[in-house]
């Protein structure tokens, strides 16, 4: 059981709390946990600090081993651990679990399907696509790290009217030696130009319409095209997700659907939900004050809503998930509770397991990304700067440093990483050159460099005798360790909150904490006995660090 578990057990104990019981974490002077009676005062109406004493005293009568004194202070409860023995046994366990440490089995034998990254077929792979893609994916390490099965799936936008624009626009303007040459550029730029006639002629829309319909008809000319503009676009996303690191379990498109989504349109008529409304088939949600959920079009097209109701009953049936987790930008929340209410209305008891994590835009200096007007930053290019930035940093720092273009290229993409996973996620972030890739301050890279500087610590050393004492442990020492025992509450957070950030700003505090630790107490020049034992903490600080950024996607580096 975790130190902060005891505690909050021997608090409902001692007070006869049932509910919720949180913890704080006051100055060093007064204890290494607190616990807060006014609550207590208003329900017993009590002076807090004598509920605070009361409970104090019987929690020392009780002796656990952990546990140095408990002392009541106004309206808290301080505690005091015993540093010796929990510091012993928090050093010796990490280095003994290595990388199982802070995980858990709480999800075993459950699945969890995250739907995540989700990019548009001929449409380059931005840095708006940037969040969905890591949030995404540290979510999967993190549900995984508990236990859970986690299943990525890379729902690919490779369907809808959009298409019926770009079959159009290319067999009005294209040029095969042009898509050949630089493919994903080039519809982008028959995708704006579609965009600007629009504008000037709305006939257009139309056109495209026309050629959707006949794309989900099996007609071969819009096939081939389509087939064409998707594999393109597949090879330039494969190679921002090997750059990233990123895997998926499943990458099946919208298109997958297509021979699915009569069966779901007969079974919500079925169920009585549907009505015809100026022609097309909706769900009515004006009762929840919501715009009615459109499933056909006037011209039987399918939509987006029809699309994600036939996914997610495919991959409920397929993966029977504890949840189906959405990470999709905020600016879909509407689209989210339309079709989760459909769910709802359709009778289907699990609609509640389906979860819509929103994030924040990404914005430029000059407004919000936007495919349509070609304003866009290319994820490949962001990726090239950083790794240009970086290599020129090592030359003029570490200009010796083997295998520099791969430590350049680790370097840019933890920096990216962790330069967008470390905000909230639901705040929006405006991208920024130099924030993003900074190699100071609160950034991957150092991070990166916190990591590679335990390691040169331990790197030259023969092996420790493993007689080392835990007594007297420094002030610095035990903060170290405080913060390095928080590393299973801390996942747990962050899936609690679908929000990787909690595990970046703990990475981050975990740095700091031994940067200082490392400027005040000597390692290498320490007594014996006391070596020995910082020894084992630098170990047990480079593994949870390891894991922590990991878990984040930020890669670690032996040296840089």
């Amino acid at each position: 059981m975790e130190i902060e578990d005891k505690i909050k057990e021997i608090i409902g104990k001692a007070a006869g709390i049932k509910g919720n019981i949180f913890l704080e974490m006051p100055k060093q002077d007064f204890g290494d946990y607190a616990f807060a009676c006014f609550s207590l005062s208003k329900e017993q109406k009590k002076n807090p600090a004598d509920i605070a004493k009361q409970i104090a005293t019987k929690i020392n009568k009780l002796k656990v081993k952990e546990i140095e004194k408990v002392t009541a202070d106004g309206g808290y409860i301080n505690f005091f651990l015993e540093k010796e023995g929990f510091s012993k046994q928090i050093v010796e366990r990490v280095i003994n679990e290595k990388e199982k440490y802070g995980t858990s089995n709480e999800g075993n034998g459950k699945n969890i399907v995250i739907d995540f990254s989700s990019p548009n077929i001929a449409k380059p792979f931005n840095i708006g696509h940037l969040r969905s893609t890591i949030i995404g994916y540290s979510l999967y390490k993190i549900f995984n790290s508990l236990g859970y099965h986690s299943i990525g799936i890379n729902h690919i936008g490779d369907w809808g009217t959009q298409f019926g624009q770009l079959i159009y626009a290319y067999k009005k303007w294209g040029s095969e030696t042009r898509l050949k040459k630089e493919p994903i550029k080039y519809l982008l730029e028959l995708y704006v130009k579609f965009n600007f006639e629009l504008e000037k002629n709305p006939l257009l829309q139309e056109e495209a319409r026309i050629w959707f319909k006949k794309l989900e008809m099996g007609d071969k000319e819009a096939l081939d095209l389509w087939r064409n503009f998707k594999d393109l676009s597949l090879e330039d996303f494969n190679k921002i997700y090997t750059m990233l690191d990123v895997k998926f379990d499943h990458i099946t498109g919208e298109s997958f659907y297509n021979d699915k989504m009569k069966k779901t349109v007969d079974l919500l008529k079925a169920r009585g939900i549907t009505k015809i409304s100026q022609g097309a088939l909706v769900v009515d949600l004006e009762r929840f004050n919501m715009p009615p959920c459109i499933l056909e079009k006037t011209d039987g097209a399918s939509t987006y809503a029809t699309r994600d109701l036939t996914a997610v009953m495919y991959r409920n049936e397929a993966f029977k998930p504890e949840k189906l987790i959405y990470v999709v930008g905020s600016e879909q929340r509407l689209h989210f509770k339309q079709f989760f209410k459909v769910l709802d209305l359709a009778g289907f008891e699990w609609y509640d397991k389906c979860i819509h994590v929103p994030f924040g835009l990404i914005r430029l200096p000059e407004g919000k990304l936007s495919t349509r007007l070609g304003r866009v930053i290319f994820m490949e290019d962001v990726l090239d700067k950083g790794i240009e930035l970086a290599n020129k940093i090592i030359k003029q720092k570490n200009p010796k440093l083997k295998n520099r273009d791969k430590v350049a290229r680790d370097v840019a993409i933890g920096a990216i990483i962790y330069g967008d996973i470390s905000n909230d996620r639901v705040l929006d972030v405006e991208f920024d050159w130099n924030k993003v890739l900074s190699f100071e301050g609160n950034s991957g890279p150092y991070l990166q460099y916190s990591y590679v500087r335990a390691n040169s610590i331990l790197k030259n050393l023969n092996k420790g005798s493993g007689k080392a004492s835990f007594k007297n442990i420094d002030e610095k020492e035990f903060i170290l360790i405080r913060e390095i025992s928080m590393f299973n509450k801390i996942i747990r957070q962050a899936a609690n909150n679908f929000k990787p950030n909690v595990i970046a700003n703990y990475a981050y505090s975990l740095s700091q904490r031994f940067n200082d630790f490392y400027e005040s107490c000597p390692v290498l020049k320490a007594d014996k006995g006391i070596k020995e034992r910082r020894i084992m903490l630098v170990q047990a600080t480079r593994q949870v660090l390891a894991n922590a950024l990991g878990l984040l996607g930020v890669p670690v580096l032996e040296e840089m």
